[in-house]
């Protein structure tokens, strides 16, 4: 198999002592590319460097995730929209809302989330975006700019019926992680990944978070990595009664064409 793992956050700490290690057990584990995540303004600058470093198999975004929307300022918007100019940034993001944690007064979100849109806007990039407990604002910033954006991944997706109906009926693309294989949390996707189109779902590790819950022997550490991707290929392809080879080639060209790989 030749995966694409969509989203990982591999300028955390956690993969310091062993980057390379992990870089190659990815490899054996059949992850072709790894979108590396920016997160903030710091980790889009990491990011874009581990691309650089790494051309022939890592890309980046360049963005700043809700949780970090108070640090947003006129020199943050700057270097975005420098990185967003960058051949290894492929996309703008992680942006988004999220009201789950409000880790960010939310006025700040809505704020950082409508600035990066501009960027996006202007860059022509496609946006890498994160929504949590904030639903009705992420799709009230998304419709004002509705037809002036190009293509968007609603990343991690864990929501219901009707946020998934939502997000196909505007077009966007849909990433789905190892919320999947949690038995408690994440049933429910078992059946709605079915409605996804095969032109519109992707596949990440969202490293070093979710660790697939029914992961078998689990790592002692337990930190996700991208090599644990092909387990969330196979439950998806599971979900959706489908080869997991199938699923591995679809989300992989899907992956190609949204991120230009």
């Amino acid at each position: 198999m030749h995966l694409i793992d969509i989203g990982a956050n591999l300028g955390h700490e956690s993969f310091r002592a062993d980057f390379d290690a992990v870089l190659e057990r990815a490899r054996a584990h059949g992850v072709a590319r790894i979108i590396v995540t920016g997160a903030s303004a710091g980790g889009s600058r990491a990011a874009h460097e581990l691309a650089r470093s790494h051309p022939d198999f890592l890309v980046a975004t360049a963005g700043v995730h809700p949780h970090h929307a108070r640090e947003y300022d006129d020199a943050t918007d700057a270097l975005l929209r420098e990185l967003s100019q960058a051949p290894e940034v492929k996309a703008v993001g992680e942006t988004g809302l999220d009201y789950f944690r409000d880790l960010s007064p939310r006025a700040a979100q809505i704020a950082a989330f409508e600035r990066q849109l501009t960027i996006a806007i202007d860059c022509g990039k496609p946006l890498f975006l994160h929504q949590r407990d904030a639903h009705a604002d992420f799709l009230a910033c998304m419709d004002k700019v509705r037809g002036r954006i190009g293509c968007a991944v609603v990343h991690c997706f864990t929501g219901e019926r009707d946020e998934l109906v939502a997000y196909l009926d505007r077009g966007f693309f849909i990433g789905i992680t190892g919320w999947i294989c949690d038995e408690r949390r994440g049933a429910h996707l078992r059946d709605l990944v079915k409605l996804i189109p095969a032109d519109r779902l992707m596949i990440e590790t969202d490293a070093p978070y979710l660790l697939p819950r029914d992961l078998k022997p689990k790592p002692p550490h337990r930190r996700n990595e991208p090599m644990y991707l092909a387990h969330v290929c196979a439950a998806v392809a599971i979900a959706r009664g489908e080869a997991v080879e199938t699923t591995a080639v679809l989300t992989s060209a899907n992956a190609r064409m949204f991120f230009g790989l």
